[in-house]
């Protein structure tokens, strides 16, 4: 096996499925000591739109990695990651798929929602979580938003994973 970089990297779009993989990567980084590398592949189409944008103007690129930036340490703090984990935001400017692929060559794990901000509704996984599964150069988790049934039992199975079999961090022993 590859001598790995000691840290989990997890792929963010500002989706609620990315939220939930932000939160889930943190509390494993805060339970392994591993580093988290945050990640958002970006284009001028899916940017935020930098404080200095008007109608007819286009800000410089780094205007925009600028206001990427500042989405993610925003998506860092909502997801409640662990002042304790060492944190690295990454706003690459390139298309999702090789960009995570690229930052997951020699990482411990890969950490993505099932689903991002566009595609179509109803489908399992979406496009870019699909092609990650076969393009990482590391283990991927692929975390869905879920609650866990009111009817599970303290240290019962069901109590420990929700109706897709994740295993929330916090419950792994």
């Amino acid at each position: 096996m590859p001598d790995r970089g000691g840290e989990i990297v997890v792929g963010v779009d500002g989706s609620a499925c990315a939220r939930a993989a932000l939160a889930w990567a943190g509390r494993l980084a805060d339970r392994t000591g591993l580093r988290l590398t945050v990640v958002r592949a970006w284009s001028l189409t899916n940017a935020p739109r930098p404080p200095t944008w008007e109608p007819a103007y286009v800000p410089p690129m780094a205007d925009y990695e600028a206001a990427v930036q500042a989405a993610l340490a925003h998506d860092v703090a909502a997801a409640g990651v662990p002042e304790r984990v060492t944190v690295q935001c990454r706003a690459v400017h390139r298309s999702p798929v090789p960009a995570l692929a690229a930052a997951s060559a020699d990482a411990e794990m890969l950490v993505i929602g099932s689903r991002g901000r566009g595609g179509v509704r109803g489908r399992l996984l979406g496009s870019v979580t699909t092609s990650l599964v076969e393009a990482a150069g590391c283990p991927v988790v692929v975390v869905r938003p879920q609650r866990r049934p009111d009817h599970a039992r303290p240290g019962s199975r069901d109590s420990r994973e929700d109706a897709h079999g994740q295993v929330d961090p916090a419950d792994a022993r």
